[in-house]
């Protein structure tokens, strides 16, 4: 059994603290957006002569929830493309 080697782990382990917090706002408004256009959806049923209206949000809240996640995955991709080329020793 190969024993690891305690300066690596803690590079690996500050780097994936690092990419973590890269985005973290527009990923966790994305997430609670997602979660407050399922609630509008599924309580439009219920809102009664508002219904259409409250589904309507709750769409539209669906819709820049996943925007905003889909935004957020491509800007932590390109930081972490960007941080690897660094690593390496230059832009590719």
């Amino acid at each position: 059994m190969t024993s690891s080697d305690p300066h690596t782990d803690n590079r690996v382990a500050a780097y994936r603290a690092e990419i973590r917090a890269v985005v973290r706002t527009q990923r966790l408004a994305g997430f609670g957006l997602v979660l407050l256009g399922a609630v509008l959806v599924w309580g439009g049923t219920r809102a009664g002569g508002l219904a259409e209206i409250v589904q309507m949000t709750g769409y539209a809240a669906l819709a820049a929830g996943w925007a905003l996640m889909l935004a957020a995955i491509f800007l932590r991709t390109r930081y972490h493309r960007r941080r690897m080329a660094e690593m390496d020793g230059g832009p590719r």
